[in-house]
């Protein structure tokens, strides 16, 4: 009997790890399924930024660094440094995940804070998005979504500040 249960165990350790693998870095770009990258169009002066992932689902970003996953492979906690004009500023970014979705996230500054609070419709899409940068609360409803053939967003639009914003993204997929 002993030798069985040894058995079994051994066999489930490989399952063990392999299912240690899996990551949801995908899930909190805002897609599903076997994506290899997302190339989000330029917004407010910036150029194009791509996201590369793993087929095991987790981003590839040379910029990221002290990445804190779950043991479920959900990211909980991740830096990254930026250049501004006053110089490089570290970022500390913590996540707050809820059924499977990113439900807050909380961007570290140094010298501020500022949170994300994310509301979702029915089919599992962003219905608007909710901060609060440093004491000013912003509301932004997104609206007008449209779908790629895996079901994952391609454009959508959005009202921030009295500015109305259309985002589009390309992405890649592995075959």
């Amino acid at each position: 009997m002993k030798k069985t249960i040894m058995m079994i165990a051994l066999l489930a350790v490989p399952f063990a790890l392999q299912a240690q693998t899996k990551f949801h870095d995908v899930e909190l770009n805002e897609a599903t399924g076997p994506v290899k990258s997302i190339t989000q169009a330029g917004m407010m002066g910036r150029g194009e930024q791509t996201v590369n992932f793993t087929k095991e689902g987790k981003m590839q970003d040379e910029n990221l660094k002290n990445l804190v996953y779950d043991e479920n492979g959900y990211l909980q906690k991740a830096e990254r440094e930026v250049e501004t004009p006053q110089g490089n500023m570290k970022i500390a970014t913590t996540y707050k995940w809820e059924n499977g979705k990113v439900k807050s996230q909380t961007m570290d500054f140094g010298q501020g804070a500022m949170t994300q609070v994310f509301t979702y419709n029915e089919k599992g899409v962003i219905a608007s998005m909710s901060m609060d940068m440093m004491g000013n609360a912003i509301e932004a409803p997104y609206t007008d979504y449209k779908f790629d053939d895996h079901g994952n967003w391609i454009s959508r639009k959005t009202s921030m500040m009295g500015q109305e914003i259309e985002q589009t993204r390309t992405i890649e997929y592995y075959e």
